[in-house]
């Protein structure tokens, strides 16, 4: 099995959240705040806690302000390598996924706009 650390999480951050307007006309969702913490920040500090260092997002709409958003990361976003893919038009789950480079049998997908308390090592 691969290690935690070395096991790549791919982050579907690329729709445009229409169910969440106004919030998304300048955010993507994974940028909307929840209390103090937009979205994407909680999840990369559930994932880096659970030992999780590789993590590459598929980006659509409003993809540059969540590039800008972890060019300055700090705390443990900041130990972690991002890689992006940038999705020409919206091309779903599997389409995603078809973009990403050099995936490895073993693999996490998860949604960037969907919070959850689930144990990532089970």
């Amino acid at each position: 099995m691969t290690p935690v650390k070395d096991t790549r999480i791919v982050i579907m951050a690329g729709g445009k959240g229409t169910r969440l307007r106004p919030f998304t006309v300048s955010l993507p969702k994974p940028l909307v705040p929840v209390g103090e913490l937009p979205i994407l920040e909680i999840l990369l500090r559930q994932l880096y806690k659970t030992g999780f260092r590789k993590i590459t997002l598929t980006l659509g709409y409003l993809g540059g302000l969540i590039e800008a958003y972890l060019s300055q990361a700090k705390g443990p976003a900041k130990e972690m390598e991002f890689t992006f893919v940038h999705e020409g038009e919206p091309t779903g789950t599997a389409g995603s996924l078809g973009l990403v480079e050099k995936l490895d049998s073993t693999f996490i997908v998860m949604n960037g706009d969907i919070l959850t308390d689930l144990d990532y090592l089970d």
